[in-house]
């Protein structure tokens, strides 16, 4: 960039002979605009991963959602750096206007996307254009920062120095999202954050340069409008936030809580107690015991003998826990699940330990809040029963869950005879995706035994005993079903029954290189939603 282009008074520069001449930079203006950079590049990764966490708690598949907004915020980018070659006059005052948009953009993204998701169901529209509005405005802030910083150092300097500091801002957000930010503040408070942080850039901006007084007073005020107008929304997000929820979870919330993994949520009406997990319902308190008691009970009729060493995975609402301890001869139940926000929510909250009735305190219980796929690579213990209680296979991390890999990994901590049983979506809903768990567990060496129930919160529900080849399944159970809300001796045989519509189906293998049972659980449920 010319030196003349940047004049003392702030305008377009010279054009003519004898225009003022540009003053040089003053000495902190360097290390201020460089550290601006570093704010910039890790203010857009940053809204970059908040787009994509929502799209992924909303849309689901994870990967999808990531591999697409990256895409889209990187090719919008490229837009913008295209755009930049045509703002040709008064750089400053256009830097500190883009400073600002991308601070309200930016900044109000979650709160926008929350709000569409919750109410406005425009969720998909909205999500792709604020990745793209982002994208184009980051993309016009680091070359028209060059410019302005062109006049006063070599070009070979300057374009190493910010672009050193624009991957260093890209690591810092890498690093501090998933472990301070997203969990600290929350994903609405961290766009907020962000927000007035570009905010500052913009008005430290006006203090840099000589400009007229006017262009002076202006931007300033501007500043002070958005830094004012970002900080009462971060101040009352929560109670947003709050309301929105109330809203689209149709009942009041009497808990709530972000993990690094997920947003947790329990709802409390005159007739039933929920817990959602990123806007999706987990159980309600008035036909749990339906799904719990058919988790649970036929396995432990399978397995012949009374249980002394159970392993839980997933299943950190120890509502599983809670039918285990039935069995007076339980020693130990190691209930291993990824969300420690979970698990600690059910064992303080005095409304979630009712519900469990106190599992999670109890002495024969122990919590490992660690990835399940990495406890069984990683254990040597031996356990009778095993029950597996994930969520079903939306996206990749989970899928991964429901491998012939990791029920290889899961045959190797039963004890001799043991037996294993996993939630496996809905027969109805997804047919081939229930049937797919089947195959693949067959795929592992295990002999199964598929059975479901209805579940009115959900629908027709299926679960998968597993064993060794002995195993067949129960005609009654071990346990007298007094003590039960749902399960008797003789409605036992009729689990085991699949009504042709739900029977079985040809399916694919689920391997850890392809996870072919995201795809297809993805499309089933899209299907039924339509």
């Amino acid at each position: 960039m010319p030196a003349t282009e940047v004049s003392s008074t702030g305008a377009e520069g010279a054009t003519a002979e004898g225009a003022p001449a540009a003053q040089p930079m003053p000495r902190l203006v360097h290390p201020a605009l460089l550290a601006s950079v570093f704010v910039i590049a890790t203010s857009g990764l940053v809204y970059e991963l908040i787009t994509g966490t929502l799209a992924s708690y909303v849309l689901g598949d994870s990967v999808t959602q990531f591999s697409f907004v990256i895409g889209l915020y990187l090719f919008a980018m490229g837009i913008g750096s295209y755009l930049s070659q045509y703002v040709e006059a008064r750089l400053l005052e256009r830097f500190v206007e883009i400073e600002l948009g991308l601070a309200l953009v930016g900044g109000l993204s979650a709160p926008m996307l929350f709000r569409a998701y919750t109410a406005l169901g425009a969720f998909r529209a909205l999500l792709y254009g604020l990745v793209l509005l982002i994208g184009v405005l980051v993309g016009l802030e680091i070359p028209l920062l060059i410019r302005l910083l062109n006049f006063s150092l070599d070009l070979k300097r300057l374009v190493a120095r910010v672009l050193t500091l624009d991957y260093i801002g890209a690591l810092a957000a890498s690093l501090l999202f998933p472990s301070l930010l997203l969990p600290r503040l929350g994903i609405h408070r961290t766009s907020l954050f962000f927000g007035l942080l570009n905010a500052a850039v913009a008005l430290t901006s006006t203090f840099l340069f000589p400009l007229e007084r006017a262009v002076v007073a202006r931007l300033r005020a501007l500043c002070i409008v958005v830094i004012a107008g970002l900080g009462v929304a971060f101040a009352l997000v929560s109670r947003f936030i709050e309301r929105s929820e109330a809203l689209y979870f149709g009942a009041p919330i009497v808990y709530a809580a972000q993990s690094p993994y997920q947003r947790l949520v329990i709802t409390k009406s005159p007739r039933t107690t929920r817990l959602f997990l990123n806007g999706n319902l987990q159980f309600s308190s008035d036909d749990e015991h339906r799904y719990h008691e058919v988790l649970v009970h036929p396995a432990v009729a399978a397995l012949g003998r009374d249980p002394r060493r159970a392993l839980i995975l997933g299943g950190g609402d120890g509502l599983a826990a809670r039918e285990l301890l039935r069995y007076p001869s339980v020693e130990q139940i190691l209930l291993v699940d990824l969300d420690a926000a979970v698990t600690t929510a059910f064992r303080d909250l005095p409304l979630a330990a009712d519900l469990n009735r106190g599992s999670l305190r109890d002495p024969r219980v122990a919590v490992r809040n660690e990835d399940a796929f990495k406890y069984l690579e990683e254990s040597i213990e031996s356990f009778d029963l095993a029950i597996v209680d994930f969520p079903d296979p939306g996206n990749y991390a989970v899928g991964k869950l429901y491998t012939d890999a990791f029920y290889h990994l899961l045959r190797q901590r039963l004890s001799v005879r043991g037996v294993a049983v996993i939630q496996a979506t809905s027969p109805q809903y997804a047919r081939e995706s229930f049937w797919c768990v089947v195959t693949t567990l067959e795929a592992a060496g295990f002999t199964t035994a598929p059975l479901h129930v209805y579940v009115p919160s959900f629908g027709e529900w299926g679960f998968i005993l597993a064993g060794g080849e002995g195993l067949t399944a129960p005609g009654a159970l071990r346990i007298d079903p007094a003590g039960l809300r749902f399960l008797d001796a003789s409605g036992v045989p009729e689990l085991f029954r699949f009504p042709r519509d739900i029977g079985r189906v040809e399916a694919p293998v689920n391997r850890l290189n392809d996870q072919k049972l995201v795809a297809v659980y993805t499309r089933e449920w899209a299907e039924w939603s339509r």
